[in-house]
């Protein structure tokens, strides 16, 4: 099951207890994925679908709770999905759930409130949080955090895509609208603000599940700076002290290394012997011992040494 269906699952697992946040979250369903259907006598239908069987469920039960009304639910199957309809079939049950949802102006007809200050069904916190849920369980989706981090609600006009966003800012989470071929879908990209979303939509052991991977990923890529940043250091220790040993051997195999000083003498010989050790180190083996900044002076001063003999007998 992908994280996405784990999400939708716990989700409908859910019921608010308030009816008003109810009504939101079944407004924000219908909204986003119903379809209202008018006969020649006028008469109302209304019909929910989705692909998912946990939340063809959820809708069925808060319809029942909501307005004790009855619907019924076709399946229709495909060698790829399964598409789920809940269907409110009677007229009278209809506009009962479209009143309520505010779906109808006060002449009978479908209308949509776009407004976020002036729509009465996300006045409170509370139901603005079941029509994010409930927007969510219709058209959105999150991918596999494993992989990266996206939170979507896809919708059918930019002016719904607007709205979702509002009432997603109200909460200070940052959301998106990117226009997506037909369709305007509402986004959150950052990891910290997916994490808000379910907290807002209540998903907490999604949630829970989330900050665990979040964790497990900043460790490993802190370790993958440091082992990252621990090779880059090497490499160039590695390259130095090549490079230190070519110039030593330059000037014993032309001069001698007793045209160094003494000083750097001792340091040249030494590093021949021990090729790998750090400057660290090879400050210790001296007498008296040497600092790590000491042990790099001499050591340049022999390289430019090692180029001016290149240069005077190139």
């Amino acid at each position: 099951m992908s994280f996405s269906s784990k999400i939708k699952e716990e989700l409908s697992g859910q019921c608010p207890l308030g009816r008003h946040c109810q009504i939101a979250e079944i407004a924000a369903i219908i909204s986003m994925c119903g379809r209202i259907i008018i006969s020649v006598k006028d008469e109302y239908t209304i019909k929910i679908h989705t692909e998912n069987i946990s939340v063809a469920r959820k809708y069925f039960t808060l319809l029942k709770k909501t307005y004790n009304i009855d619907t019924e639910i076709s399946i229709r199957r495909s060698s790829k999905m399964c598409l789920y309809t809940v269907i409110i079939r009677k007229h009278e049950d209809s506009i009962k759930v479209l009143k309520a949802s505010k779906l109808l102006d006060l002449n009978g007809e479908i209308c949509e409130n776009m407004s976020v200050s002036d729509n009465l069904i996300i006045q409170k916190e509370c139901c603005k949080r079941a029509f994010i849920r409930g927007a969510f369980l219709a058209t959105g989706s999150v991918s596999d955090p494993e992989k990266f981090y996206h939170y979507e609600i896809v919708c059918s006009t930019y002016d719904k895509a607007v709205q979702l966003q509002k009432i997603i800012q109200s909460f200070n989470i940052d959301a998106k609208i990117v226009e997506r071929k037909k369709y305007f879908v509402v986004y959150i990209k950052e990891g910290s603000g997916i994490v808000d979303i379910l907290n807002v939509m209540e998903a907490h052991i999604s949630l829970m599940n989330l900050e665990n991977i979040r964790i497990l990923k900043e460790m490993r890529n802190s370790v993958n700076r440091k082992v990252n940043c621990e090779t880059a250091n090497l490499k160039k220790t590695v390259s130095a002290a090549v490079k230190q040993i070519e110039d030593i051997k330059y000037i014993r195999d032309t001069k001698g290394l007793s045209i160094l000083s003494e000083g750097l003498e001792e340091v040249a010989k030494l590093r021949i012997e021990n090729p790998e050790a750090s400057l660290k180190e090879l400050g210790e083996m001296l007498n008296p011992t040497v600092g790590k900044s000491g042990v790099n002076h001499r050591l340049r001063k022999i390289c430019e040494i090692a180029e001016d003999l290149r240069n005077n007998l190139g």
